[in-house]
């Protein structure tokens, strides 16, 4: 246990304490799970898991308010398991290390699974609180949502009877998400030649560190540097002045998170060191310049290396030109913009993983857009520009998006009681990322939906922090708005 328990409520921040203590990292969350069905069982309600591991617990409604109608409370399970490079943690084993700064909590060197524990501990303390009046309720804690949205894809609909739902994984305060963008993932694999290393040839590591990187559909339009699309520019103007091969290259950590690092190790000419070196210095200058605003703790290392041997395999040149021409003609970042909603993204992809196993180069791009046309159109350019190479690719199935509906009667609860219990009008918006919500409204057609939270920054990325004050606000707007839904009509 650690200070955290002793945050107010401390109804909601003692289980967040505990879920730190928790490894849950995606498609590992059977000891998260075993958690919340251990809170569910010790207050004797029934749960249910179904066969893709989401849990389903009902609480039924408080003396005089059974008959009212039932609501969903929804979180997700998993976290997105980011740390800096200098940082020694074991997402599979380790507890996250909190520390309060100023008016955050934050952790040390990784993500602090805010998103969406906050979410989950608000629901566990609402299965304790035997004070809080409320109808039934149906609260679904969902598998995998950082990965793909499995969980809440391949979840058995037919647990849940209520047709109203309320989500907690939005990380906005003051704001009600009534919709969210649809996404797909791209997964290309070039194929690369290797050829046997040179006896005189040097090796030198090229490593981009310290960006921000943050979530590829939240964060999407901050214009954050992409390290994996910053080190291929970097690379492709170095061999426009001296040749060089890759014996290797990694980048990214998650399909849902903007790249922070990419590292290449090249493999040149021992005379050509000096001018690779110094075109590299001179471009890592103007992306340097370029970036200032967005990315003031950007760092660049070449340093030399021994890790490639003189019997070791690398890429031939016609490989080397081909991975980075690739990397640098596939998109990345915003692509439209939202001629309906003002400021909201419209469409955009992420560049998220390069990585390199035998003689095969994956890339994992995830896209996204509030338009399902629009969406398609992005996955073809991401697809042809793929064939251009000689890549293949391998799409996934998506998921949908959610349809703004400002006729919501749980939106103009919520809203009403915003103004009332926190003294302020709310906004009322969609964002751009992908939320459950969009998979559950599609599985029960009629659902009244409406998703909300405390303030959290950056998230996907180890500088990930929640608000503390924001949390019982949270509380307070979850814990009324029950109790509004179950008052007699």
């Amino acid at each position: 246990m650690t200070f955290v328990q002793e945050l107010e409520p401390t109804s909601v921040w003692s289980h967040f304490d505990r879920i730190l203590t928790i490894p849950r990292p995606s498609k590992q969350e059977e000891r998260i799970r075993d958690y919340v069905i251990e809170v569910g069982d010790r207050n004797n309600l029934d749960h249910r898991i179904d066969a893709s591991g989401n849990v389903l617990i009902r609480k039924p409604g408080t003396e005089g308010r059974e008959a009212a109608a039932a609501t969903i409370l929804q979180s997700h399970l998993d976290m997105v398991t980011e740390k800096n490079s200098d940082v020694e943690h074991d997402f599979n084993s380790d507890p996250i290390k909190p520390q309060r700064d100023g008016e955050y909590l934050t952790a040390t060197g990784t993500t602090l699974g805010s998103d969406n524990g906050i979410g989950v501990a608000a629901m566990l303390a609402i299965l304790e609180d035997h004070d809080l009046q409320h109808g039934p309720l149906e609260l679904l804690f969902t598998m995998d949502e950082e990965t793909g949205l499995t969980g809440a894809s391949n979840l058995d609909a037919t647990m849940l009877s209520a047709k109203r739902l309320i989500n907690l994984d939005s990380e906005e305060e003051g704001a009600l998400c009534v919709g969210c963008a649809g996404g797909a993932d791209s997964a290309l694999t070039l194929a690369v030649n290797s050829v046997p290393n040179s006896a005189s040839n040097q090796a030198l590591r090229v490593q981009l560190s310290g960006l921000k990187g943050g979530h590829s559909g939240v964060d999407i339009h901050l214009q954050r540097g992409n390290a994996i699309k910053l080190l291929s520019r970097a690379l492709n103007k170095a061999l426009t002045a001296a040749p060089f091969q890759i014996a290797r290259i990694d980048g990214g950590n998650m399909h849902n998170a903007i790249p922070r690092e990419a590292t290449a190790t090249l493999v040149l000419d021992r005379s050509d060191r000096a001018t690779i070196e110094d075109c590299l210095q001179a471009e890592f200058k103007d992306i340097r310049s370029e970036f200032s605003a967005a990315e003031p703790t950007m760092e660049w290392s070449i340093t030399s290396s021994d890790s490639v041997s003189a019997s070791a395999t690398v890429w031939d040149t016609p490989s080397t030109k081909t991975l980075l021409g690739l990397v640098e003609a596939l998109p990345h970042g915003v692509l439209a913009m939202s001629l309906d909603i003002p400021g909201l993204v419209e469409t955009s992809t992420n560049l998220s993983t390069v990585k390199l196993q035998d003689d095969t180069v994956t890339i994992a791009m995830s896209s996204r857009s509030s338009v399902a046309s629009a969406l398609a159109a992005l996955r073809q350019r991401i697809r042809a520009t793929a064939t251009l190479a000689g890549a293949s690719v391998e799409e996934g199935n998506g998921y949908p998006g959610w349809k703004p509906d400002l006729g919501s009667e749980l939106l103009r609860v919520v809203k009403d009681l915003h103004l009332r219990e926190l003294g302020s009008e709310p906004q009322v918006e969609a964002i751009h990322a992908g939320l459950e919500c969009g998979i559950i409204g599609e599985m029960i057609p009629g659902m009244d939906m409406i998703s909300f939270g405390p303030q959290i920054d950056f998230p996907h990325s180890p500088d990930e922090r929640v608000h503390i004050d924001s949390v019982g606000r949270f509380y307070t707007l979850l814990t009324r708005t029950l109790e509004e839904l179950s008052l007699p009509a």
